[in-house]
């Protein structure tokens, strides 16, 4: 061996060489074929034929490189072995990690340089393959500007030394296939930046799996053994989660809907959730179940908002696989699925994204672009196109690999102003001057024409709290491309208005009625999230006024203007059967309160508006147009005001009608455009959900007596604290 090499054999034991590739495993010197290993914990290493199961060599330790075996042997041409090695009186085999080629081709290389590989979880990260002849597992990351880059774990005592990984291209990948690591394995890399210095062990980025928590490694996770059972649904999605149809989503936190007290209060797995929540949410009528974030993230305190393995969901209820099992429980009872989805920032946790490979690769460098003050996380450089491949193809993945309906992004504002939360002189303005952060618009733009490009029948929804225009308008038309927005104004102006008293709503009567004016600017969901019941707010049953009865009365009316109002629907759980205290994310909601008639009666009526809601097509079919909704009546001394809702056909309009004060009104008239029998559908006030049962005996015949502008008008009763909602009997053709 020459003196080049044994240098390179001192500098691999001493753990700074960076190209073990050119020195391991099978090369040819002078002719014939030599076998170099690194292995610090073996007295012995014997090269053995795969195929005969013959002793090839014994490999000769090296002196001044301690763990640096070499030797050559009486072969000319490549040939495949494994290695046995032998530490006192103990022996066994594995592969060599160094006789393999790559993996990663050059198309792969560059697209992920190009930042436009659209499946490149299926290349980055741990894959269980089989190559060139070999079973085992396949690690890839990128960290464009370490200077050495190894994979670590159990299977190599952790030692940084062992398995230094091959640097591919101009990419920035390293690449690595590893015999017989298989599901399950833990694992992550170590890293050292461009001047030689080891930098925290890190977590891979595109890990399918993790440790749990506190403890911080991947797990390697096989993607492709499930058995999906989801064929009906998949091929139904796309007709059942257009804007004309019924959309009402059940918004779960799964680490406290349901706990088990006599198991040292654990939250139920993904398996349980499959069983329960799923027949729950189908009893209770909703459409969707929306889950507060479920990659995993290091600390239970953020719920999910301060995610870290973007591509593995939680290990807290189960296995990747578990997770699908219960995304296909959903499909298969016709729920669907939606996800909560965090590409706006990510925490500081030392194992995670920041200074991945000692630089600023995924955050932005300056502080004024890339740390969030408010919550004290790095934010994405949206600039950097491969960081936007990481974010779109994760959005991507979520869908493709686990069947996952639709994203509800977070935090949408936060990404589009550069001054979101920043004083003067702390935010750094756009290349033209202004406050909107290009990058990250375009970014938004990109997620979401890829991802309705690439999945059918799939919804992605925006939490965005400004004014920005155009959020759920195409792309192509100058919008965002979300296909839906929460309506952050309906929520806080409705919920102030029900906060009033009774006495005193008629001087906040816009409030109720403003949501109106702007219903149809964007496609709207009508959101009361977890965040309305966090942080001293109390719950909704809290917000409303009065003692007891009046106060249920309150909250039952309010349910009933929200699933009359146009938009789709968004509840948190608890929130169905009227909790009376804020979210605990630590303990289970409030099941025992079903016990009392109160809260049983709120659970009721929350089911019998998602029938109704379900059942009546004016009530969904025209949500997003103004063509399917007429104000009727908005009577601000009264806190009375009513308006219409339509379906595509104009055949059963629905009248809905909201009585925000606590006296009830006998033979009040109100304007309806057709004559006949309307039915009433729906009465907060009425005795099965523990109101005081006053109503219209089952419908009302319009009169040829002109109201507000309409033909016909009914003559009601409106119970007290109530909104009652009629449909009218269309004649038979």
């Amino acid at each position: 061996m020459s003196a080049k090499g044994q240098g390179a054999f001192q500098e691999l034991s001493r753990g700074s060489f960076d190209d073990p590739f050119s020195v391991l495993g099978l090369h040819e010197i002078d002719g014939m074929q030599c076998i170099t290993v690194f292995h610090p914990d073996a007295d012995a290493v014997e090269a053995i034929d795969v195929e005969t199961g013959q002793s090839i060599a014994a490999l000769v330790p090296q002196p001044d490189a301690h763990g640096v075996f070499h030797s050559s042997t009486d072969r000319t041409k490549r040939f495949a072995y494994s290695l046995r090695f032998t530490r006192g009186t103990e022996s066994w085999d594995a592969g060599d990690a160094y006789r393999h080629g790559p993996v990663l081709g050059e198309l792969d290389e560059y697209l992920i340089g190009e930042g436009s590989h659209l499946r490149l979880w299926e290349k980055l990260g741990a894959h269980i393959i089989d190559h060139e002849g070999v079973r085992g597992t396949h690690f890839a990351v990128w960290a464009p500007n370490a200077k050495r880059v190894s994979l670590i774990g159990d299977f190599n005592a952790w030692d940084g030394r062992r398995n230094v990984m091959r640097k591919t291209g101009g990419s920035g990948v390293w690449e690595i296939f590893m015999p017989g690591l298989a599901d399950g394995t833990v694992y992550k890399f170590e890293l050292q930046d461009d001047q030689g210095q080891l930098l925290p062990e890190k977590a891979d980025p595109f890990g399918f799996g993790a440790e749990h928590p506190p403890r911080t490694a991947s797990v390697v996770r096989d993607l492709h053994k499930y058995d999906w059972q989801d064929e009906n649904w998949m091929k139904s999605r796309g007709a059942r989660q257009r804007i004309d149809q019924p959309v009402s989503v059940y918004e779960v936190h799964l680490g406290s809907w349901r706990r088990i007290p006599e198991e040292d209060n654990r939250p139920l797995s993904y398996l349980e959730n499959a069983r329960d929540l799923v027949s729950y949410v189908k009893d209770m009528g909703f459409t969707h179940i929306e889950l507060l974030p479920v990659s995993e993230h290091p600390f239970d305190g953020s719920w999910g908002y301060q995610p870290i393995g973007l591509f593995a969901p939680t290990i807290r209820y189960g296995t990747l696989d578990e997770f699908r099992t219960f995304v296909d429980a959903c499909h298969r009872a016709g729920l669907g699925l939606i996800i909560d989805w965090v590409p706006g920032h990510f925490p500081e946790d030392k194992h995670g994204l920041g200074r991945f490979d000692g630089t600023p690769l995924y955050e932005h460098a300056d502080p004024r672009e890339g740390w969030h003050p408010d919550w004290r996380t790095f934010i994405y450089n949206y600039g950097r196109t491969e960081v936007q491949n990481f974010l779109i193809a994760n959005a991507l993945y979520w869908m493709r690999e686990h069947h996952v309906d639709g994203l509800r992004v977070d935090a949408v504002a936060s990404m589009l102003y550069r001054d979101y939360s920043r004083a003067e002189g702390e935010w750094v303005p756009n290349d033209q001057g202004g406050r909107e952060n290009l990058e990250a618009i375009d970014f938004l733009k990109r997620t979401n024409t890829l991802v309705y490009a690439d999945m059918d029948g799939v919804m992605t929804i925006a939490e965005e709290s400004t004014a920005f225009p155009g959020v759920s308008i195409p792309v192509d038309a100058g919008g965002l491309g979300f296909g839906f927005k929460w309506n952050m104004g309906w929520m806080n102006d409705t919920l102030s208005y029900m906060q009033e008293n009774p006495v005193h709503r008629k001087y906040h009567h816009n409030k109720i009625e403003f949501g109106f004016h702007y219903a149809f600017s964007e496609n709207f969901v009508l959101p009361l999230s977890h965040d309305e019941v966090v942080h001293g707010k109390g719950s909704i049953l809290d917000r409303m006024p009065g003692e007891g009865a009046e106060k249920f009365a309150n909250l039952r009316a309010y349910y009933g203007f929200m699933w009359g109002h146009p938009g789709k629907k968004l509840l948190f759980m608890g929130s169905e059967f009227g909790q009376g205290w804020e979210w605990n994310h630590n303990e289970s909601i409030g099941w025992h309160l079903l016990d009392d008639d109160q809260h049983k009666g709120v659970q009721t009526l929350v089911r019998d508006l998602n029938r109704v809601y379900a059942q009546t097509p004016a009530l969904y079919q025209l949500d997003c147009k103004a063509e399917g909704f007429a104000l009727v009546e908005s009577n601000a001394d009264e806190s009375v005001f009513a308006w219409l809702r339509f379906d595509e056909e104009r055949k059963r309009p629905v009248l809905v009608v909201c009585n925000f004060t606590p006296v009830g009104r006998e033979g009040r008239r109100i304007g309806v455009p057709l004559k006949g029998r309307w039915t009433e559908r729906l009465n907060t006030d009425a005795e099965c959900y523990c109101g005081g049962g006053l109503g219209n005996l089952g419908g009302v015949v319009a009169d040829e007596i002109a109201v507000t502008g309409q033909p016909f008008s009914l003559c009601l009763t409106l119970p007290p604290l109530s909104t009652v909602m009629f449909e009218f009997e269309a004649p038979d053709t």
